[in-house]
């Protein structure tokens, strides 16, 4: 197996590669500057959908990366599309996932296991995906030039005139797209931006900052963080950073967690064994062995099935494939200093599933279930099957006239030049472990909020200020708040941001190159719509949400709830009583999952609850319900929800309640004998 320094440099370091065919107008790499109509900095799909909308509008387009990895984070292991909505998916970007189901259905058949497995295109192995946008790039004549560092940028006054590589070509172009993930052009070109988490304050949002206290992919029993039990003086285990998390809401540096998004397979003829890294240090996985050795483990790896039986594995839990506090520095980092935490994350993941399969004081039962997988052995085969691209799920993020937050999202504040639509819930993973005032570690940072509609995205948050740079178009690094980034930040997404900024960029051309913040909106706009961009959320398109605000009394969705355990979520229109989609338990992981809520009750009084259910014949008949004020259990109520009689609104009693975030209600599958379903909690004034 190759070692992280080899894989670094396959993925990262290697120099220029030819990719698809160029078109015979574009000069050749031996030439010191290469010119270009637009030109696209960063090899990730947004980047290639960008140069492929200017080529079918007719104009020159290239693609510079500093790498030589094409299609980031789509071809690098994320083959179970985050979607949100897939109503919400137009243009370029939904071709992309029928081209993918196209080819599933030409290589296997219309009705094979492989087309149903894909999920309409949106579940893929990293090397289908791959070879459509290589079929894509070749169709369009798109030029791709790889293993090209910036290293500067030429401006006058507020114009990008090229830039320049470690390799000694020069970029000229009448317009720009930065298309990394870390937003590397827009910084060298003077714009402005913020790393981290901003305070609630600045935008006035609720959450973000610091968010202590979410249950997410968290410890569910205390665990020693120090390297003698019970002895703070022995010093901290490894990931572990002393000082508590910071005041709620409170903003600081800290970015969400990166990993690799693994393709693995359990078909013992296609993998390869989890590799020793090089720098394997089992006291790394400490923490997580004292976790597993309380008897918790609750699917320590996210496993989701793509075709021909592999996964895309992505992290789940208190302890698993995220790296966190690993990545600081990434944003603002030289090449060195990437390089370093690149290195760092392969030395962390592998050592990881390294050390669950064969550390001999891992529970049996654990060694045994991650040991049944390996790496697909067809996938990233010239990276040593690991996955070339990390998954950096931000980094910089731009400031610019119109900066998308969680008011957006929620749909309190609606843009007016919309070039695209964004529907995952806002989802940020965690950004610090530490030690809380019990003094067991503790996760920080991981929000899971849903329950909107799909939502514009405004042209101006893709842009920057005109004073700042007047030819530049940043559709992946776009302005926003840390958490409205988390709800952005998809791939679909990233691919429709990608083609109208490609768009617009052909327009500020037209238009005798005015500055991309004049090109007329109506035009893009029509523009837009003539290819096929959805860029108004219409009631006919999709399920509607049913407001909590609607409901008497407090009335909290399934999304404010907090979840433990593998809930699944569901929306069928029929069934569900509030917001988009309710959540059920699969009828399995019986004792693992449940979900909390703690309402903010207005008033002390009388207050009857009621459990928000759907009622089915196959729901469980004996759903444990708890109810506690100040920790101490009131009651226990058993529901019956495959009761019909009150249309799935479950009278839990009345109870005297205290005002304040005093109460807790707790539905449970500890026991139950059919789905357990969730749509909501509602306390309704008894008084």
């Amino acid at each position: 197996m190759m070692s992280p320094e080899i894989l670094l440099l396959l993925a990262v370091l290697a120099g220029p590669n030819p990719g698809p065919p160029r078109p015979r107008e574009y000069p050749s790499l031996e030439q010191r500057t290469i010119w270009s109509d637009v030109c696209v900095y960063g090899a990730t799909s947004t980047g290639i959908m960008a140069a492929i909308q200017v080529r079918k509008m007719g104009r020159h387009a290239i693609v510079v990366d500093p790498g030589r990895h094409l299609g980031g984070l789509t071809t690098g292991g994320l083959g179970a599309t985050d979607i949100g909505n897939r109503a919400a998916i137009g243009g370029m970007s939904l071709e992309f996932y029928q081209r993918l189901r196209a080819e599933y259905a030409k290589a296997y058949g219309e009705n094979s296991p492989q087309v149903a497995e894909c999920h309409d295109g949106f579940r893929f192995e990293p090397h289908v995906a791959a070879k459509v946008l290589a079929d894509l790039m070749t169709e369009y004549k798109v030029a791709v030039f790889l293993g090209e560092r910036l290293t500067r940028v030429r401006r006058q006054e507020n114009r990008i005139l090229y830039f320049e590589t470690a390799t000694g070509h020069r970029f000229p172009a009448h317009v720009y797209v930065d298309a990394t993930y870390e937003g590397d052009l827009m910084a060298r070109a003077g714009v402005a931006y913020a790393v981290g988490r901003e305070g609630n304050q600045v935008y006035g949002e609720t959450l973000n900052g610091v968010q202590p206290g979410r249950p997410y992919h968290n410890f569910k029993v205390p665990v020693d963080p120090y390297t003698v039990p019970g002895d703070d003086a022995s010093g901290l285990l490894p990931g572990i950073h002393p000082g508590g998390p910071g005041e709620p809401g409170q903003g600081d540096q800290r970015v969400q967690a990166y990993n690799f998004r693994m393709c693995l397979s359990r078909d013992t003829t296609n993998q390869v064994p989890f590799p020793k890294p090089p720098n394997y240090d089992p006291q790394r996985y400490e923490l997580l062995l004292r976790y597993l050795q309380t008897g918790q483990y609750d699917g320590l790896l996210g496993h989701v099935p793509i075709p021909n039986h592999k996964t895309d594995t992505n992290n789940n839990g208190g302890f698993s494939t995220d790296n966190i506090g690993g990545n600081d520095g990434w944003a603002d980092g030289d090449w060195r200093t990437r390089e370093r935490i690149f290195n760092d994350h392969i030395d962390y993941q592998q050592g990881l599933m390294y050390f669950l399969s064969t550390d001999e004081r891992v529970p049996e039962a654990v060694r045994r279930s991650v040991a049944e997988w390996g790496l697909a052995k067809d996938e990233f085969t010239d990276t040593g099957n690991w996955p070339p691209q990390l998954y950096v799920r931000e980094a910089r993020r731009m400031v610019s006239d119109y900066v998308m937050t969680e008011h957006d999202c929620r749909g309190h504040r609606v843009a007016p030049d919309p070039v695209g639509l964004a529907a995952y819930t806002m989802d940020s993973h965690n950004v610090q472990r530490y030690v809380d005032e019990t003094g067991s570690a503790r996760n920080e940072g991981d929000v899971q909020v849903g329950g909107f509609k799909p939502y514009p995205i405004s042209y101006r948050s893709i842009v920057p200020r005109e004073r700042e740079c007047r030819n530049l178009f940043v559709p992946a690094a776009l302005a926003s708040s840390h958490i409205a980034f988390g709800s952005i930040r998809m791939e679909p997404v990233f691919m429709i941001l990608g083609q109208s900024a490609g768009t617009a960029a052909v327009l500020s051309m037209k238009h005798y190159y005015q500055p991309v913040q004049a090109v007329p909106y109506d035009e893009l706009h029509e523009r837009l719509l003539g290819d096929r961009q959805i860029l108004e959320w219409k009631a006919s398109m999709g399920v509607q949400p049913i407001l909590p605000g609607s409901l008497p009394g407090v009335a909290l969705d399934d999304q404010d709830g907090y979840a433990t355990g593998p809930w699944l979520a569901s929306s069928s229109v029929s069934a569900r009583l509030l917001g988009v989609a309710y959540l059920h338990d699969n009828n399995s992981d019986k004792g693992k999952c449940s979900l909390l809520y703690k309402p903010t009750l207005p008033k002390a009084g009388k207050w009857e609850i009621v459990l928000l259910s759907p009622p089915h014949a196959n729901r469980a008949s004996n759903v444990p319900v708890t109810i506690a004020v100040d920790g101490e259990t009131v009651a226990v109520v058993r529901v019956d929800q495959r009761d019909a009689s009150q249309g799935g609104r479950a009278s839990l009693g009345i109870f005297e309640l205290p005002a304040g975030r005093r109460v807790s209600v707790t539905v449970s599958n500890e026991g139950t004998d059919g789905y357990v379903v969730v749509d909501g909690i509602q306390f309704v004034p008894a008084e």
